[in-house]
């Protein structure tokens, strides 16, 4: 490998997919791709790994996936220039799609008639169709119900629409209009990237072209092994949960495994999938999901790292087929970011134990992005547009405090100006603000919470918001730090009654009512009593908190906007609890009184010993009779349970049938 010439080859592919990128989100239509960037365009090698992969617009988490499950439905020899692959089917894509509202679209780029790699696009339309508009509801419990889904298919055949493609999907979205506009726009990205790459391999010849793309893949491979390797060499566990309901708490366990210069990640004992929205599917290699937290680590450590699929390289991943991060057709996934956040939650606490001094507390956990449909007066029809997504602050980290209003797993998606909204939707943003008091303390502090307060001008107008979680466990915060604040929402009509909602399914707004979303916050990170005084001041003289809570959470005594050092000294000499790895808040410490980590995993082991078909009762069944109890639950007894209930089941008469999508 040639230093040199594999710097020049990296910059030359980044600034060819930066500039596709670029041109996707100027010529969009939709304001989830226009303003907020759900989208990405990027080029990949014909493995399927990407070797050229954009981080100044649009989505930033993808880098490590592989298109091979896109690609590998087709006969690469049969493929001509001009032709363009779609698919939104998870199941058929070997998880390169995600949820069924991520349209994923592949041009073959050749040059001299050789197929020389692939152009790569996709988009979250804002409406496929199925049962609600936006297509994503919490509570929808297939795949059917989400929309229409296409399995790998030619949209274009060297160079012309497939008519018949283009009009079916454009016939079952609620904005057919706008979602194919939207598609025009990532092909036009991607006749870019065939034009510069033609340009390129003119320049450098076809040997060249491909021998850089695999040293930019061996450089970003080795820099990941290089930290990786810095790691303490061990195994560590850690255990988070989704709020899948009242009161079920979905088991997300992970265990990382650092061995010289590779990773392994295994999510074997995790719930089964649930019939609700929240799953996804990751197939058989190590999907970028179930790794986000450490790819994310080595990225910030080498922040000059090539990005591209190299840095996959060097981790192994699995997640049990039926998880909830591993389902089984047809579970519905539209919501499966909340369940991907709590994925990467369980990997940075296995990682704040495998890095001397920790690294960083949990964020806010959620990424509510607010949809609204309301009727056109002059057709009848629905109008659909994405309002906002809606955030929270992330964890306190190593040296610094959290980001207020934003959560690294969200980071890349932004605001939508609040003119654009109340343009496009009947909504008035009333407030879009940061919240005082609503963080986790530490000596580096989580990052603020926010509120959104959005008012119906509209006869009437229908609200579903994905991504809520954090409503009952709190995020973690670590070394001492406190746990963050939950969540709420709420609705205030408009006779003056206030409902509290939690998390939101469907919910029928009329004029003057106003929808209130109070977000989660990030934990703290170390003991507040070891916190800067001049940052505590700070925060108070920025009304973050008050000078009462810089005195009993920080131990700082300010008045009159100084601090008193003597008083501050004095108060801080005394005594302090031995500070914990991991503060996690008092309703998880109720739950895992009755149900510890451990009994959670025999409980999702023994399910995964029965049919896919029966565990969601199963579950419901046994789960009830252990709660009986009220007391802790021991593995033994979870695991009998489960059998118990199992033996009561007769073996089905019909062993045949569909075991997947056909």
């Amino acid at each position: 490998m040639d230093p040199i010439l594999t710097e020049i080859m990296k910059n030359r592919f980044t600034a060819m997919a930066e500039e596709a990128s670029t041109v996707a989100y100027r010529t969009a239509h939709t304001t989830f791709v226009k303003q907020t960037q759900d989208f990405q365009v990027a080029v990949a090698n014909l493995r399927g790994e990407f070797f050229a992969y954009p981080t100044m617009t649009g989505v930033t988490s993808g880098s490590g996936q592989s298109i091979s499950g896109l690609t590998d439905a087709f006969d690469l020899a049969e493929l001509r220039p001009g032709d363009v692959l779609i698919s939104n089917d998870p199941f058929r894509t070997a998880g390169l799609v995600t949820h069924i509202m991520d349209i994923h679209l592949v041009r073959p780029i050749f040059f001299e008639s050789e197929l020389v790699c692939f152009a790569w696009s996709f988009v979250h339309a804002s409406d496929v169709g199925g049962a609600v508009p936006g297509s994503i509801s919490p509570d929808l419990s297939e795949v059917y119900q989400e929309g229409i889904r296409l399995r790998p298919t030619k949209l274009m055949r060297a160079g012309e629409p497939n008519r018949d493609v283009i009009d079916i999907l454009k016939d079952n979205s609620r904005i057919g209009d706008a979602v194919w506009g939207d598609l025009e726009a990532l092909m036009s990205a991607m006749r870019l990237l065939d034009r510069r790459i033609g340009e390129l391999c003119a320049k450098v010849d076809l040997a060249a072209f491909h021998r850089g793309i695999e040293d930019v893949l061996a450089y970003t491979e080795s820099k990941a092994r290089e930290i990786i390797a810095s790691l303490k060499d061990g195994t560590y566990s850690f255990a988070d949960y989704v709020e899948a309901g009242a009161d079920e708490a979905v088991l997300l366990h992970c265990t990382l495994t650092i061995q010289g210069e590779e990773a392994e990640i295994d999510y074997s004992g995790s719930s089964p999938q649930v019939q609700a929205a929240l799953n996804f599917f990751t197939g058989n290699r190590s999907h970028p999901f179930l790794c986000l937290g450490l790819t994310n680590y080595i990225q910030t450590v080498a922040p000059s790292i090539p990005i591209n699929g190299g840095i996959l390289r060097p981790i192994r991943a699995h997640a049990p087929l039926g998880t909830v991060m591993n389902c089984q057709f047809p579970s519905a996934s539209g919501n499966r970011w909340v369940a991907a956040m709590r994925t990467y939650d369980t990997l940075i606490g296995c990682l704040n134990q495998a890095i001397p001094g920790g690294i960083a507390a949990c964020g806010a956990g959620q990424a509510g992005i607010i949809n609204s449909s309301w009727r056109d007066p002059m057709t009848g029809c629905n109008r659909v547009a994405v309002v906002e997504p809606f955030s929270g602050g992330s964890g306190g980290r190593v040296g610094m405090d959290g980001v207020d209003a934003n959560d690294t797993m969200i980071g890349y998606l932004k605001s939508t100006p609040i003119e654009h909204v109340e343009i496009e939707t009947p909504l008035v943003v009333r407030r879009h603000e940061l919240i005082s008091e609503r963080l986790g303390h530490g000596r580096y502090r989580g990052g603020a919470a926010v509120c959104i307060e959005l008012e119906c001008r509209a006869p009437e107008a229908r609200i579903t918001v994905r991504g809520l979680d954090r409503f009952r466990f709190q995020p973690w915060g670590v070394l001492g730090g406190e746990p963050g604040h939950n969540g709420r929402t709420f609705v205030v009509r408009a006779d003056g009654s206030k409902e509290d909602l939690g998390r939101i399914k469907v919910l029928t707004l009329r004029e003057g009512d106003r929808l209130i979303m109070e977000s989660s916050s990030g934990g703290g990170f170390g003991d507040p009593f070891e916190r800067d005084p001049k940052l505590v001041l700070r925060d108070v003289l920025d009304d973050f908190i008050t000078e009462e809570v810089a005195e009993t959470a920080y131990g700082v005594v300010i008045r009159g906007g100084t601090i008193d050092l003597e008083t501050t000294k004095s108060l801080r000499a005394s005594t302090r609890p031995k500070s914990q790895m991991f503060s996690q808040g008092a309703e998880r410490r109720r739950y895992e009184a009755i149900w510890p980590v451990e009994t959670s995993v025999a409980f999702s082991l023994a399910l995964f010993e029965t049919p896919v078909g029966v565990r969601p009762i199963l579950a419901e069944l046994a789960r009830a009779d252990l709660n009986r109890s009220q007391r802790s639950i021991k593995a033994v007894a979870a695991r009998k349970a489960v059998e118990e209930r199992a033996a009561q089941f007769r073996a089905p008469r019909c062993t045949r049938g569909r075991r997947g999508p056909s």
